[in-house]
């Protein structure tokens, strides 16, 4: 959360020069006007994941990690939360990078925001206390934890699918559940003791 918001100052201070360098675009060289010659670097798969939209962006984004994520760190240790949270980015980039790049005649636009490794997270927590009663900020509805996760999912295949929700890496969220599912899937096959 620290490193989000430091890099946050950095972007208001520097402006769109690190969107430009640091943000996931599609594969190829493109142009776009105010920033100049973009393309696909591997460091974006990571940087990408620290830069955000706007004050909302981030402090939607930061709550979310905190509200969720100090329980999944508790449960599943630090260096093992640390391990979660880099698969889901890594995974997150991954699979928008393919969907940017496959949909390039709609435009070359970046991907910014931790929103994927929160993905990954809320996924986690999901599985690892599946029957715990969560609200909804809006509407202020509870449910179990494996619910709302379930319909969150639903929700952002269909939004990527049908191109409702504009402005949305609704793919790169997918994309965060799929890595923190796989992490733990292959935790669950190779049982250690969670290191602290």
């Amino acid at each position: 959360m620290i490193l989000n918001f430091a890099v946050y100052v950095i972007q208001l201070v520097v402006g769109d020069a690190l969107i430009a360098h640091f943000a996931l675009w599609p594969l190829g060289r493109h142009y776009v006007p105010g920033l100049g010659e973009v393309g696909f670097e591997p460091w974006q798969l990571f940087t990408s994941a620290f830069l955000h939209g706007g004050f909302a962006h981030i402090a939607l984004n930061m709550y979310a990690l905190l509200a969720f994520g100090s329980v999944v760190e508790r449960a599943a240790g630090t260096r093992r939360f640390g391990w979660l949270y880099f698969a889901s980015v890594l995974s997150a980039g991954l699979v928008q990078l393919v969907v940017v790049t496959a949909a390039l005649d709609r435009g070359v636009m970046p991907t910014i925001g931790a929103s994927g490794g929160v993905f990954g997270v809320l996924l986690a927590f999901a599985v690892l206390f599946p029957q715990s009663r969560v609200m909804l900020l809006f509407p202020p509805i509870p449910m179990k934890a494996w619910v709302l996760v379930t319909g969150y999912a639903v929700i952002e295949l269909a939004s990527g699918i049908l191109g409702s929700v504009q402005g949305v890496a609704h793919f790169a969220h997918l994309g965060g559940m799929l890595g923190a599912g796989l992490l733990l899937y292959y935790w669950g096959q190779h049982r250690t003791p969670a290191p602290r």
